[in-house]
């Protein structure tokens, strides 16, 4: 799966979405991962163009992406990217890109979460809950 990053320095997820000057972009499988190519934002200027058109022009730059990892993202961002069937992941503290890419491939190596499997088109498995008796 095709995930973004959003960095500074391509080693720490440390940018808010919507400010990040830098999207690095993984493909992670459950075995093997590397960093495939990077996103530049260039210095915010006022040139009349509102938020919300540098906030669909990120979102549809990421097209292709199942999952941007972030340190932060306001709510009408995170609907853009659903929007485009990319699940946004906010860490809320600065989080190294190599454990989160751990985290990601322990996940895919087990019992997908359903929103992850819905996002790459896998089928749903049903987890199977054990009873425990209180006896």
């Amino acid at each position: 799966m095709k995930v973004a990053f959003t960095s500074s320095d391509g080693e720490r997820i440390n940018e808010h979405f919507g400010s990040s000057t830098s999207f690095f972009l993984w493909d992670i499988e459950p075995n093997r991962a590397e960093c495939v190519g990077k996103v530049d934002w260039p210095e915010e200027r006022d040139d009349g163009k509102a938020g919300e058109d540098r906030i669909t022009a990120r979102a549809t730059a990421l097209e292709g992406c199942s999952i941007v990892c972030t340190l932060q993202i306001g709510g009408p961002a995170a609907a853009k990217l659903v929007a485009r069937h990319i699940h946004p992941m906010k860490t809320q503290v600065e989080t190294p890109v190599s454990e989160m890419v751990g985290k990601l491939q322990y996940v895919l190596r087990g019992d997908m979460p359903p929103w992850l499997a819905k996002a790459l088109g896998s089928p749903v498995r049903q987890r199977h809950i054990e009873q425990i008796d209180d006896e």
